[in-house]
């Protein structure tokens, strides 16, 4: 007869397990003899190895009391049971490892690749993780709100990276992002990006989701609050001056 200390030390389980083997009802707990003791059997030695053995596999405790008292045929179908079960567990955490490791790079779990690309291709430039951020949320924004606009979107994006000017401001005003908003650098900044704007025949104006995005990072940035500012307010001189005087040409026909 084994004491609960040497009946652990068969099964290679400790008492504590063993007292929770005969708390779920796995294992009968013997009355205590005249000494106050309790004594198992080596039936109870044997019946603990296979609930360890059954339970290191992978089998729940809730199946191994039916296990443990099942005939063959109805052992071998139980465990076939059970192994299909353990298999799409399988396949469901590899899953989540999967989709954890796209997390971990933020954009793939919900950008198309052509615009990850676009986001891998600033972190080669040197664009701030930060502005590479602000840029994400956009492209996130603008496939939930404005999809069609994304093919050509994503052509203008790959082309204004192969132009130097371009590039040189694009970096300048990522480099802005703790610069005092008084700093006179902005200024020269701030004439160069109009001075694009106008080349470029931009009037300044965005879609509603991306202000929601400009919004955000300036706030994070005082410096592109400024920048944001007066790039908005020449924009909008300019579109002044432009109905004004097509207002006080007086129109002509033919007569």
């Amino acid at each position: 007869m084994l004491t609960i200390s040497q009946l652990a030390a068969t099964a290679g389980v400790t008492v504590r397990t063993v007292r929770h083997y005969h708390h779920v009802g796995l294992l009968p707990e013997p009355a205590r003899d005249a000494s106050g003791y309790r004594r198992y059997s080596a039936q109870a030695a044997v019946d603990l190895i296979r609930i360890r053995t059954l339970a290191d596999a992978g089998v729940p405790l809730a199946h191994i009391d039916a296990l443990l008292h099942a005939q063959p045929t109805e052992f071998a179908s139980a465990i076939t049971y059970i192994d299909v079960e353990l298999q799409r567990k399988i396949d469901q955490l590899t899953d989540y490892r999967r989709r954890i490791a796209e997390l971990a790079s933020g954009e793939r779990l919900v950008l198309p690749p052509e615009v990850v690309a676009i986001l891998d291709r600033m972190r080669s430039l040197g664009v701030s993780e930060r502005r590479i951020r602000a840029e994400r949320d956009s492209w996130i924004l603008m496939q939930a709100l404005d999809s069609h606009v994304m093919p050509q979107r994503i052509r203008d994006k790959n082309a204004s990276f192969d132009d130097p000017e371009t590039m040189r401001l694009y970096l300048a005003c990522d480099q802005s992002v703790d610069w005092d908003p008084h700093d006179p650098r902005l200024d020269r900044l701030i004439d160069d990006m109009d001075a694009w704007e106008i080349k470029h025949e931009r009037d300044n104006s965005q879609p509603g989701y991306l202000k929601l995005v400009v919004s955000r990072i300036s706030e994070a940035s005082p410096a592109w609050q400024r920048i944001i500012d007066a790039l908005t307010y020449r924009a909008e001189r300019r579109r002044t001056a432009v109905s004004d005087t097509e207002v006080s040409t007086p129109a002509t026909s033919d007569s």
